[in-house]
């Protein structure tokens, strides 16, 4: 069904660079790229997914149906999102929030070309009604300038707050109710930051935030007028074989650029014992999502509150495993995890009614999923977190930011972490260094 054929590039970050440009001429892009970042559970340096073969745009409450049926029918790659707000049709959910930004929720289509990159080499992997592309492709790439841009960004956007800080300070408080009221542990209280009238150039705003976070799942991602530049460090779910992933974040602490002082930093978070208890509580919520697929006994923590080192930030990471039966079919998977509970909170249903009661806007595509199906059966998803979302239609610009909000937690400091996170989409978009 797919014809494959590899070439080596000398420079890959130029080869990079020139792929995007040249993949904007298509209506349907996914740009995946690692970033350099490498652990035993990667597979790619990069993926580009676009021209669509065929597509799937929902927002019916049999979305995983659909997925489920068009995934088995497809029997090929398939790449694509899942909104947070897929959340309804997991459990009795609903999401009545503001939603400014108005994408589908749930899109995923079949590629007629996907381009791997593996160090300096490059797999083209086309279907075979346009296989004879292939090297003409390749040639277009390699020799791609950059042309003046139809539309720049503009240098004076003003990023206004869905919740203001009395406001956010009051919802944290309401929320912290009902945690001492012992409705729920623990829930993921996000944010939006956003702007109305307003143009930017999607590409040129994924280049320069991919450039400043350099993160393990960055996004590309442009559906028509639709497009996410996402900077996302974690990882949601990865089907390898019958090995599952899932590798939730929770504990977040800023960089220095004294050595010294960004050691203690990480060493700090590393001992934090609300930070920790966060994570472990969120790691207890992802092994009980992962055994309703999992063969009995095989839910593992392989590793426990490990801190990771960023170009933002220092993060916390838990990674949690299980088997699963041969025949398990991905969407399934995919449906008794969803959404992530690092997104969530505990107990998971009664967090995200709270979430919906307290948040001010519809989550949609943030803290949402993007990633790919494989013929194979496998699949790789990350968290969509750290991430500038853009409806050219509607010249709406949003992004959001959170954080866990526990018994031990003060407003005050949550705040000042969801500033922290919101730094580097505020820097892209604003032209400014704080």
């Amino acid at each position: 069904m797919r014809t494959s054929l590899s070439f080596t590039v000398d420079n890959v970050l130029a080869f990079k660079t020139q792929l995007l440009q040249w993949s904007q001429q298509f209506h349907e892009v996914v740009w995946l790229d690692s970033n350099g970042h490498k652990d035993q559970y990667s597979s790619y340096d990069g993926m580009l997914a676009t021209d669509a073969l065929t597509a799937l745009s929902t927002d019916s409450f049999n979305a995983f149906d659909d997925l489920k049926t068009y995934q088995t029918e497809t029997k090929d790659w398939i790449f694509g999102y899942l909104t947070y707000d897929l959340k309804n049709n997991v459990e009795r959910l609903k999401s009545a929030n503001f939603d400014g930004l108005r994408f589908p929720e749930l899109y995923f289509f079949q590629p007629k070309k996907i381009i791997q990159l593996q160090g300096n080499t490059v797999h083209f992997l086309y279907l075979n009604m346009v296989d004879d592309e292939i090297e003409p492709d390749f040639k277009e790439i390699t020799g791609f300038k950059k042309e003046k841009a139809e539309t720049t960004s503009e240098k004076n956007i003003h990023i206004k707050m869905r919740i203001f800080k009395d406001d956010y300070f009051s919802r944290v408080d309401k929320m912290l109710q009902k945690i001492h009221r012992g409705d729920i542990y623990e829930a993921n209280f996000c944010q939006e930051f956003y702007a109305e009238d307003t143009q930017i150039n999607p590409l040129e705003t994924y280049t320069e935030l991919n450039k400043i976070s350099e993160a393990p799942f960055s996004v590309f991602l442009k559906l028509n007028d639709k497009y996410l530049a996402s900077a996302s460090p974690e990882r949601y779910i990865k089907k390898e074989g019958t090995k599952l992933i899932s590798q939730p974040i929770k504990g977040t602490a800023k960089r220095s650029l004294d050595k010294v002082e960004d050691e203690k930093l990480r060493v700090t978070l590393a001992e934090d014992e609300k930070e920790r208890a966060e994570n472990i509580m969120i790691v207890d919520l992802v092994r009980n999502d992962l055994s309703k697929s999992a063969e009995k006994g095989s839910v593992k923590v392989s590793e426990l509150c490990k801190v990771y080192t960023f170009s933002q930030v220092h993060q916390m990471i838990s990674t949690i495993t299980s088997t699963v039966k041969e025949d398990k079919n991905p969407v399934d998977i995919i449906r008794e995890t969803f959404p992530m509970g690092s997104m969530t909170g505990a107990p998971k249903i009664s967090a995200m009614q709270i979430i919906e009661e307290l948040e001010a806007t519809k989550r949609g595509v943030y803290s949402g999923t993007v990633g790919y199906i494989t013929p194979d059966q496998d699949f790789d998803f990350n968290v969509v977190i750290r991430s500038i979302l853009y409806n050219a239609s509607e010249k709406y610009v949003s992004f959001s930011v959170g954080g866990a909000i526990t018994a031990k937690a003060s407003p005050e400091k949550e705040y000042e972490e969801c500033l922290l996170k919101a730094k580097a989409m505020r820097q892209v978009l604003e032209g400014k260094v704080s």
